[in-house]
């Protein structure tokens, strides 16, 4: 599977779980003018606005990564960012606390800014800008698969697929069509750890560059496919 099409599911999958802690916030931006066609032109570009913002982590953890890669040092990030999502996906699984809550330091200061968007009436597509910033467990995913790319276009690339990925269904439940009825979200939740569980294990694999076809590639083969 390309990387591409690796962060387009994780972005699909991660929007079903994402809908309970998105779209509340995305519920609460009123449209500022009457009529279907602008609560319909305001919700998307609030989900262009969500999109941009992953785009703009990509250029800043790609330029991380890039610096990685010249350092020589890229299997080893694999393999420790493959770890830490095991880490979380077992914590998951296995009912215990890594972290028992998101810390205030990260919060605050997204919660400060949305609020005064709103209080202010910024537009959506400021609005989804911000909201690209919340705190999220697939967004961490996501920069992890990016910061596995080779270089700053690549990282970007990754992050817009995934952006692209969370935008059908979360567009669709900012219309309010239901899609985060507690039945789905519960049946999301209870799979979500195995995908993180599949995608950490396929990062370790690939830093151990075993010369397994797809799953664990060469270490030059890697950065030759990468490159394309």
């Amino acid at each position: 599977m390309s990387t591409e099409k690796l962060a387009f599911m994780i972005g699909l999958l991660g929007s079903l779980h994402c809908i309970g802690m998105c779209g509340p916030l995305a519920f609460a931006v009123p449209s500022l003018k009457q009529g279907w066609l602008f609560l319909v032109a305001d919700k998307l570009l609030y989900q262009l606005g969500r999109v941009a913002a992953y785009c703009t982590l990509g250029v800043v953890i790609g330029l991380i990564g890039q610096q990685i890669w010249l350092a020589g040092l890229q299997q080893g990030i694999s393999i420790l960012s493959g770890a830490l999502i095991v880490m979380a996906a077992c914590s998951r699984l296995f009912k215990f606390s890594v972290i028992k809550k998101r810390s205030s330091f990260m919060l605050g200061p997204f919660n400060r800014v949305f609020n005064y968007a709103l209080k202010h009436k910024a537009n959506h597509l400021i609005i989804g800008y911000i909201n690209g910033f919340l705190p999220c467990g697939f967004v961490y995913l996501a920069l992890a698969g990016a910061l596995n790319t080779n270089g700053l276009q690549n990282a970007v690339s990754y992050m817009f697929w995934f952006g692209l990925g969370t935008l059908p269904l979360m567009f669709t439940a900012t219309l309010g069509l239901g899609f985060s009825g507690i039945i789905w979200r519960r049946r999301i939740n209870s799979a979500v750890p195995y995908l993180m569980l599949g995608i950490g294990l396929w990062f370790i694999l690939r830093g151990l560059a075993l010369d397994i076809p797809y799953l664990s590639p060469p270490a030059m083969q890697q950065g030759i496919t990468d490159c394309k």
